[in-house]
């Protein structure tokens, strides 16, 4: 059915949420297809409502009132759109599980995703968040997305030029915020492909796997490997993965830093910056494992802010403020936080 019929009232969202904040939304539409999305537009009563678009739930850090509309995204649907000489041309709807989404395509042979393995979330959210890890972004095999305007109702693609992708950035944080829904992410995912393996972790791993020439599907396997002896598992401890960005300093404040402290951890980028580890900044202050009230720093890595039981998100948000402050004193350095608060 094409309706808004399956409109709740005060409903749940601990479940949907991998902090597992005990949340409750004022109104909550599950979209399983696009009508679903117009007929909000259309409807006097919603279109006027804010909005808060959910997809996975893992880069939100929920109030315990949700007083908006909150349209859970479960499009569902992937297949090979094209190809042509130089890349494979994958679409998946918004809904789909975005590990799921890598694995699927390594079984198919469509190499390019395997360094982003084990990231939770949806195939929706990854480019609004242009989600990276182990020197790969969404905007290095991303082609184009679909998505639904509020404001003019219509259906548009956005190419990469016009995501206007930056580091844990784009469009979608900016001047489209609240105002289109993504419903469906096209990649392109080379035919001529190289293996990314500039990170220390995963060729430890490969070196001590006996893996000299690693194929696509053994690097996925080393990071979700390296990415689940770091991070929390969310069904057993609430948390929203890295929370904070890795800050990019210049050089020269880079050369002061390293002055005072000479085991600063730091990497070059190709602008002349520097992207300094967050998580090696946070422990310094001696956060790492600490909790404020019932949210915490999470032993094992500092740039994961934990759950240990009944964290609110007021609990999360004092936590993360405090942890910005410390770094401020005590290395002039601002940490800016990954996910949402709701």
């Amino acid at each position: 059915m094409t309706t808004i019929n399956t409109l709740s009232r005060d409903v749940s969202l601990q479940k949907l949420n991998t902090f597992g904040i005990a949340a409750q939304a004022k109104l909550f539409l599950p979209v399983i297809e696009l009508a679903q999305l117009q007929a909000v537009r259309n409807d006097p009563s919603l279109s006027q409502l804010p909005r808060l678009i959910l997809g996975g739930g893992s880069n939100l850090v929920l109030s315990d009132q949700i007083d908006a509309l909150v349209l859970h995204m479960c499009l569902q649907g992937k297949k090979l759109t094209s190809d042509d000489a130089d890349f494979y041309y994958v679409t998946a709807a918004a809904g789909e599980n975005w590990h799921e989404f890598v694995q699927w395509t390594l079984a198919q042979g469509w190499r390019g995703l395997e360094n982003l393995s084990l990231i939770p979330g949806t195939v929706g959210a990854a480019p609004i968040q242009n989600i990276g890890a182990y020197g790969v972004e969404i905007q290095d095999v991303f082609h184009s997305l679909e998505a639904f305007d509020f404001a003019t109702g219509e259906v548009v693609i956005l190419d990469k030029a016009a995501c206007l992708f930056s580091y844990r950035d784009s469009i979608f944080k900016q001047s489209l915020r609240d105002r289109m829904v993504i419903l469906n992410v096209t990649f392109a995912l080379p035919k001529m492909w190289h293996p990314r393996l500039a990170y220390a972790d995963v060729m430890k791993w490969l070196e001590q796997a006996q893996i000299q020439q690693a194929n696509a599907l053994q690097i996925s396997q080393a990071i979700i490997a390296i990415r689940q002896a770091k991070l929390p598992d969310p069904q057993l401890i609430g948390n929203a993965g890295s929370f904070f960005k890795n800050p990019v300093v210049s050089a020269s404040i880079r050369h002061a830093l390293l002055a005072q402290y000479p085991d600063l951890v730091s990497y070059l980028q190709p602008s002349g910056d520097f992207k300094l580890a967050a998580g090696w900044l946070i422990e310094q202050t001696g956060w790492k494992g600490r909790s404020l009230g019932a949210a915490g720093v999470y032993e094992k890595q500092a740039l994961v802010l934990v759950n240990r039981g009944h964290a609110t998100g007021a609990e999360v948000k004092l936590l993360a403020q405090t942890v910005q402050s410390d770094v401020l004193k005590k290395f002039g350095v601002e940490l800016e936080i990954e996910p949402n608060f709701y």
